[in-house]
């Protein structure tokens, strides 16, 4: 512990230091710094790394690992003004934290902090964030769009329920699979984006663990590359991938309008198509996923509930002199054929908030739950399902509509 326990006089040009209350606590990661650099780092107290910043000799430093636990959140004065002073010195900073709160996280990553390790750490993290942390930021024209190499430009379908329960989730999530199994002999690729960070349930209609990479993701957007995109990804099928919602509940706040635009820049530049669920209330970034949507689906109930939502979300749009071409209303759970009553109910609904519905989803009854409860698409769970057949059409629309614009342009 001598060699760490300060900052070494003998050998002026060490390359990192770790900066911690008691970095004794934190074993695992000693043993992967002496790894990773060997002895060209050391470690130093919070009020001692912020006056040592000031000597020549931080010039040197590659980065400064702050190593936090919930009982430095008495500190987060000291750190705050630690890491902003060494953004300003051009010193890079990671964070290491042990059970630190998400929203505490958020705060420290906005401030200026490049990037962020859970503790104890994954084998190899230390040493594959490093590399990113070495390499030379991209120069990017002021007011340039967000590239990622992908190549693509795909679709944005965005979904979003108007109550509680009607079912935009499962929607999304069937949607997105019957888009990727559309046709055989023409792949297409899906990209589900599940925003609902609070409540979103994608994970478990398709069996999925949500996993730390999706916050590190969220948090750090504005330095996302293709790499760090696809990496938080999780394969579904052979042809869809999933971003699935955080572990953890976050505030809706933890992304910008800015962020939430490269994110969907960067995925529809990576796929044919992007589904995208959103979280059933109007948030700040709302507006850019509407703005890079090609279509906004809104599920509603034949309920008071959806009625009322759906007018108040009408008007909030005009009141910011948004357009609502993009919606598409869909009625879910919809009247049978034969149930006059109740398309006359879904009728007079249309008629009093000025509207249409472009598809009516019939109820699906037990089996779309029961799929849901068992992580399993209802093509595969129970294909002769009259939601299933709907959604079909629905992605079978959507094919044949991308193929007629491939070959007009072509």
């Amino acid at each position: 512990m001598a060699s760490i326990a300060k900052v070494h006089e003998e050998a002026p040009e060490f390359r990192a230091c770790t900066v911690s209350r008691d970095i004794g606590k934190f074993e695992l990661l000693i043993e992967d710094m002496e790894v990773v650099l060997g002895d060209a780092w050391g470690d130093l107290s919070f009020q001692a790394a912020l006056t040592f910043l000031e000597q020549p000799d931080a010039a040197a430093l590659e980065f400064l690992a702050v190593v936090m636990d919930e009982e430095d959140e008495a500190h987060l004065t000291l750190i705050r003004r630690l890491i902003k002073r060494a953004r300003e010195k051009d010193i890079r900073v990671l964070l290491v934290a042990e059970e630190l709160s998400p929203i505490l996280l958020h705060q420290l990553l906005r401030l200026g902090a490049d990037d962020f390790l859970p503790y104890p750490l994954p084998e190899d993290a230390l040493r594959d964030v490093l590399e990113r942390l070495r390499q030379p930021p991209l120069a990017v024209a002021p007011g340039a769009a967000v590239t990622s190499g992908g190549g693509k430009r795909g679709a944005v379908l965005a979904v979003q329920s108007m109550a509680g329960g009607a079912g935009g989730s499962t929607f999304a999530v069937n949607l997105a699979g019957t888009l990727a199994q559309i046709s055989k002999d023409d792949a297409r690729s899906v990209c589900l984006l599940d925003l609902d960070l609070q409540r979103g349930s994608v994970s478990t209609y398709l069996d999925m663990p949500r996993t730390e990479r999706v916050y590190e993701l969220l948090s750090n957007l504005s330095d996302m590359d293709g790499e760090a995109f696809t990496h938080a990804l999780q394969p579904c099928q052979d042809r869809m991938k999933v971003l699935t919602a955080p572990a953890d509940m976050l505030p809706f706040d933890i992304l910008s309008v800015e962020d939430v635009a490269s994110l969907i820049a960067m995925a529809r530049s990576h796929f044919d198509y992007v589904i995208i669920d959103m979280p059933g209330v109007v948030v700040q970034w709302t507006e850019a996923v509407l703005n890079a949507a090609d279509v906004y689906f809104a599920l509603l109930l034949l309920d008071m509930r959806s009625a009322q939502n759906t007018l108040r979300l009408i008007r909030a749009l005009s009141a910011e002199d948004l357009s609502t071409e993009k919606l598409r209303f869909v009625l879910n759970r919809a009247p049978k054929f034969t149930d006059l009553a109740g398309k006359s109910r879904a009728k007079r609904m249309a008629e009093s908030l000025d509207i249409s519905f472009q598809l009516m989803i019939p109820d699906g009854l037990a089996q779309v739950s029961e799929s849901n409860d068992h992580g399993l698409l209802l093509a595969n769970f129970a294909p002769k399902n009259p939601v299933h057949k709907e959604i079909r059409k629905l992605a079978e629309q959507l094919y044949d509509l991308d193929r007629a614009a491939e070959a007009a342009g072509s």
